[in-house]
């Protein structure tokens, strides 16, 4: 599969990304409930199209990554953290999420932060390989964070330096 171009996400992308993010909705990443009609809006007040990075083979979408503040703190503002990333079923192991990965490190240092955090779920292997594979190490863990399906799951935090 060919390298995937990767691009800030544009008012244009709402529909697509909406879909795409229904579409990949899974328990092993996600902690709320499944979307169901009438689905929300992809973009809102909290996350617009600045805060996505999408990624394209041969012109069509097929993931994004969200790079957002953690707070609105002045003090926090050096940080950016990665709260969404979605990779189309039929892109998965093609290297789609690992270049959205490097591409919100360089977004995120371009925009002046120093460090690059997130959150993922204990049960999500394939993701906490992936994030510890590109330098992001395990900060802290919140155990037993969440109910999901009768099993109780741990919330990680990893980050890293810029």
């Amino acid at each position: 599969m060919p390298v995937p171009y990767i691009r800030l996400a544009t008012s244009e992308d709402e529909d697509t990304l909406g879909r795409l993010d229904r579409e990949t909705w899974s328990t092993l990443h996600s902690v709320q409930e499944r979307p169901t009609q009438p689905y929300e809006p992809f973009f809102n007040e909290r996350y617009g199209p600045h805060d996505h990075l999408v990624a394209e083979i041969g012109g069509d979408v097929v993931g994004y990554i969200r790079l957002a503040l953690p707070s609105h703190l002045a003090c926090h503002a050096h940080v950016r953290q990665i709260q969404g990333l979605a990779v189309a079923d039929e892109a998965r192991g093609s290297g789609v999420a690992r270049a959205l990965l490097r591409a919100a490190g360089d977004e995120a240092r371009r925009r002046g932060a120093r460090r690059l955090t997130l959150r993922v779920l204990g049960h999500n292997t394939p993701a906490r390989k992936l994030y510890a594979s590109e330098g992001f190490a395990v900060e802290g863990v919140l155990p037993e964070e969440f109910l999901i399906d009768g099993v109780y799951v741990d919330d990680v935090l990893m980050g890293r330096r810029l």
